[in-house]
This record gives structure tokens, C-alpha cells and sequence, in this order.
């Protein structure tokens, strides 16, 4: 699990709409490749999901706190090529949220 702290709250409708608005096309720019990347809502949880080739979530993303975000990924695809790929956008894209220059921390935990 990578933690994300940060230097103030995080709209989870906000990051919903962001991460749906750019992760499939630096997905598809990234891979060359059409598969459609599904960014799914549940209350606080965001998961991103790839239904036609997996059978159950890529990343988990939870919103713990108005200051952390945990961004878990599936143990079943940590080696698979679209998932690393995900992995790397996921994390440049939190970087640059906008209005994320309070992006404090990110790190793996031990």
C-alpha cells in the first residue's frame, strides 16, 4: 500500500473526475493499446478497474482522512505489464492534482 499525505482535504468527487478525465488517454498514449480503464466511485473509495481483462480491481484508492490517501494495489497483478504502467500514471497524477502542491509525502508503507 502507498501512502499520500498531504497538506490539506481531498475531494473525493474532485479526484474522481480528474483521475476519469486523464488516466485512460496517458493510459492508451503510454501503451499504444484501446483498453478501456474503468475509474468506479463507492463513497470514499475510488477503484480503478479493467473489467474486460481482469477479474477484480487494479487499485484501490481510500480517502482515510481529509490529509491521507491510501492507494492500494491488487496482489493478484503486482508483475503485469498494465498495471506497472497504471501504477507510474497513478502516482504522476497525484503529483500534479491540481492544487496539490500541499502533496506532502508519498511513500510506500513498511
Amino acid at each position: 500500500m502507498k501512502i499520500v499525505h498531504t497538506k490539506g482535504p481531498v475531494n473525493v468527487d474532485e479526484l474522481t473526475e480528474f483521475l476519469q478525465r486523464d488516466l485512460n488517454r496517458l493510459f492508451r498514449e503510454r501503451r499504444q493499446a484501446d483498453i478501456q480503464i474503468d475509474i468506479v466511485r463507492d463513497e470514499q473509495d475510488i477503484k480503478i478497474v479493467c473489467p474486460a481483462l481482469y477479474d477484480s480491481f487494479l487499485f484501490n484508492i481510500q480517502l482515510v482522512a481529509n490529509d491521507e490517501i491510501h492507494i492500494i494495489k491488487s496482489e493478484h497483478y503486482t508483475d503485469d505489464v498494465n498495471v506497472l504502467t497504471l501504477e507510474d500514471i497513478i502516482n504522476n497524477l497525484l503529483i500534479s492534482y491540481p492544487g496539490r502542491d500541499g502533496i506532502e509525502y508519498i511513500g510506500e508503507e513498511s
